[in-house]
């Protein structure tokens, strides 16, 4: 069992999830995941690594309430345990010195994203952190980016902070930022990731997207999280998590994550965890 040493709502429906893992905290970088149960009738679900104590021996994830198995560990407390934690898996996020790097994240990514500036930082880049959301209440660890990015900047949906507007603005801003990158890396929902890539697809800038689709094992023995990289099936879980955005067959891939989305909605109808069904 691995005991829960922090769970916290940080911005609505989004929680910072930190557990104690020695083993875990002690091998993990970059780009690399875990999968988590929640209790053991929970599914297995993949959470990216947001941040790590070698130290203290904890991982930190930052995880979206969607489904029933995200609200059963919405609700777990310090001090309580959950029954399978393991990792890292997948391959790590290349870090060398590129030059000038993009970062981008959105949601849930927006976590994940920071070890990934913070290394690249690291490696002697130039890097530029772009956070996205559809309001500036749901923007959170500007103060970590900005310790290791040379400049933030905010998009959001409504204009409360940044610029305003949506990802498709991206050629605009760099524009405006007079920033010229060599490397764009996008973090966070499947449309930001995609309409990422398909922004700068005419800039021909190489954009680095992490894909976290549906997955049980995540070692690569199921194939649950097989999707079209290039014309040829790959398995995110042990060929990736990061593949090229202007690679993918997203189109497939957007069929694919919503195969299990009444599964989803039946267990919230019947847990209360929701008003509105």
């Amino acid at each position: 069992m691995y005991a829960v040493v922090e769970r916290q709502m940080i911005v609505p429906n989004l929680h910072e999830f930190t557990v104690e893992a020695p083993e875990v905290a002690e091998s993990v970088q970059a780009g690399n995941f875990v999968i988590v149960r929640p209790d053991e009738m929970g599914e297995r679900m993949p959470l990216s690594v947001a941040d790590w104590d070698p130290e203290a021996g904890t991982v930190t994830s930052i995880f979206m309430q969607v489904g029933g198995s995200t609200a059963k560990l919405a609700r777990l407390k310090p001090g309580d345990t959950i029954p399978t934690y393991v990792g890292p898996l997948g391959k790590e996020t290349k870090i060398e010195n590129f030059g000038t790097v993009l970062c981008v994240g959105g949601c849930y990514g927006i976590g994940s994203l920071y070890p990934i500036a913070r290394a690249l930082k690291a490696a002697g880049n130039t890097v530029h952190t772009l956070l996205e959301a559809r309001s500036s209440f749901l923007l959170y660890w500007q103060d970590r980016f900005e310790k290791v990015s040379d400049s933030v900047i905010e998009l959001t949906r409504d204009g409360t902070a940044g610029y305003k507007g949506h990802i498709s603005r991206l050629g605009e801003i760099l524009t405006l930022e007079k920033i010229k990158p060599d490397l764009i890396i996008v973090n966070g929902c499947t449309f930001l990731m995609m309409k990422a890539s398909k922004v700068t697809e005419p800039m021909a800038v190489k954009t680095i997207v992490n894909m976290n689709p549906i997955m049980i094992d995540g070692t690569g023995m199921c194939g649950v999280c097989r999707l079209t990289v290039d014309g040829n099936v790959k398995f995110a879980c042990v060929d990736g998590p990061d593949f090229d955005g202007h690679e993918i067959d997203w189109e497939e891939f957007l069929k694919r994550r919503q195969t299990y989305n009444p599964e989803e909605v039946h267990p919230l109808r019947k847990s209360g965890c929701v008003s509105h069904f």
